[in-house]
């Protein structure tokens, strides 16, 4: 009923859409970084819900004309804003061939789930993990480090599934740095344990979280009567990418019998990188890994991942077997575990497929060289920062981040903090170039976080460029 009535009419549009896809991505230089939807076009998107059928050439010629120019901009080369990766065109050519399949990867015994084991294997394989780890691809590393905080509190409070978070041990508690991501500190809470359960520490003047600080406050919690159950290191900080010491994080989790799980959402898979990867020495040691592809991989949204060191404590801490998910010896209803005994979700896509094209085209040495490239360009532009007097390094630069200020004689800090904000907004509106705004010690900066894969040194000095002409204003 839903199926075209003229499949070659649908051919045709199809290779119309192809055809404009391809040219998207083969011309983006030539369109803005980012440009704003007019009010005119945002309203006609705000229609109500159609009751009749409309042809589907003039649905498509609607996206063309009121969709496809206003994106986010973050496959544009000139895109520095935020972490978020630019996807390949062959990510196209995975995610349209996912779509016509439209497998649910919550299990059974089809080819989407072995593809997905076999990314998860080549990823338990990258970091170290034995045999017997286990991992679960997610939208994103969000979810990842929500699915971590139950894994470690299902070994924490083995009975939790049952009696949920009351515990006479006494209150469950966590461990991590100012500057590591909300989500974790979000996943607490919808773990039941509170936000209160997790001790934010101080950084050290690398923004690194310093491990002596760590066992002070285990200690001050074991004197209270609290069970401190979880350590949580970042490979690579979302403000500024700073790595966490993870090899003495890892020692102090086994000293103090915690899990140590590592938020890599971009800066993990730099592993791939012989050159990068001794940076993130002790990573191999985590209980689990979170981190994502569609970051610094360049795979399309979404496509997120946890890895865990016990697979079956990850397997103990979602699996169930209701009637209707009855599993059987073979047909369809084989091939266990299922992935949604790793999960919470039984309804899940194909996002497995975009990373195994990714990873087989271009191989692990070469995407890590990619992250090399971005590496020295954020070098490349903390040099030419350094050597302009009215620029401001505002922290170190250890990966692909790079946190800075223009600075103005005789204005106050406020003013200069309401001074880049707009230096950032004009940017942006511009069209040249996207980069955001975060705060480091207090002071508002210019956020460039370099994980594109278009990226040239052009490219990073236009940028520069740009801002210094808005700031000559």
């Amino acid at each position: 009923m839903l199926d075209p009535k003229d499949w070659a009419a649908f051919r045709a549009l199809l290779h119309e859409a192809a055809d404009d896809a391809v040219a998207y991505l083969e011309h983006v230089r030539e369109r803005p970084a980012w440009e704003a939807m007019p009010e005119g076009v945002i309203a006609g998107l705000s229609e109500p819900m159609p009751r009749d059928p409309m042809p589907l050439d003039d649905v498509y010629a609607e996206f063309v004309r009121s969709i496809f120019p206003y994106s986010s901009g973050n496959i544009h080369p000139r895109f520095f804003g935020w972490v978020q990766g630019t996807g390949t065109p062959t990510g196209v050519l995975a995610d349209m061939l996912a779509a016509t399949m439209n497998p649910n990867v919550g299990g059974r015994n089809h080819g989407a789930v072995f593809v997905e084991r076999a990314v998860l294997r080549w990823f338990c394989d990258l970091f170290g993990f034995p045999e017997g780890a286990s991992g679960v691809m997610t939208v994103g590393t969000s979810a990842a480090n929500l699915i971590a905080v139950l894994v470690a509190r299902q070994r924490a409070l083995p009975n939790v599934r049952e009696t949920g978070v009351f515990s006479e041990r006494g209150r469950l508690m966590g461990y991590a740095s100012t500057a590591t991501h909300g989500c974790v500190r979000r996943a607490f809470e919808v773990a039941g344990l509170g936000s209160a359960s997790l001790r934010v520490l101080p950084t050290d003047s690398l923004h690194r979280i310093d491990p002596a600080i760590v066992k002070r406050a285990i200690d001050e919690d074991r004197a209270q009567g609290r069970v401190p159950f979880m350590i949580v290191g970042n490979a690579g900080t979302v403000d500024v990418g700073a790595i966490d010491p993870l090899a003495e994080l890892a020692d102090l989790a086994a000293a103090e019998d915690a899990w140590f799980h590592v938020d890599g959402a971009f800066g993990a898979t730099a592993v791939m990188s012989p050159l990068l990867a001794p940076r993130f020495a002790g990573i191999e040691r985590a209980d689990s890994i979170a981190f994502d592809f569609h970051k610094w991989l360049q795979v399309p949204y979404d496509a997120g991942c946890l890895i865990v060191r016990d697979g079956e404590l990850h397997r103990s801490t979602f699996a169930s077997s209701p009637n209707y998910l009855t599993r059987m010896p073979r047909g369809l209803a084989s091939a266990q575990p299922w992935l949604t005994d790793f999960t919470l979700d039984l309804s899940r896509g194909f996002r497995a497929l975009k990373v195994w094209f990714t990873i087989k085209e271009f191989g692990s040495l070469a995407l890590g060289r990619a992250m090399e490239e971005n590496v020295r360009q954020a070098k490349l532009l903390a040099d030419l920062i350094d050597a302009d007097a009215a620029l401001e390094l505002l922290a170190p630069v250890s990966l692909n981040v790079v946190c800075f200020r223009f600075r103005r004689p005789g204005m106050s800090e406020a003013e200069l903090d309401a001074f880049n904000d707009e230096l950032v907004i004009g940017l942006q509106e511009s069209g040249e170039a996207v980069t955001s705004s975060t705060t480091i010690g207090g002071r508002r900066a210019i956020r460039i976080c370099i994980v594109n894969q278009r990226t040239t040194d052009d490219d990073i000095v236009r940028t520069l460029d740009a801002l210094r002409r808005l700031a000559a204003f």
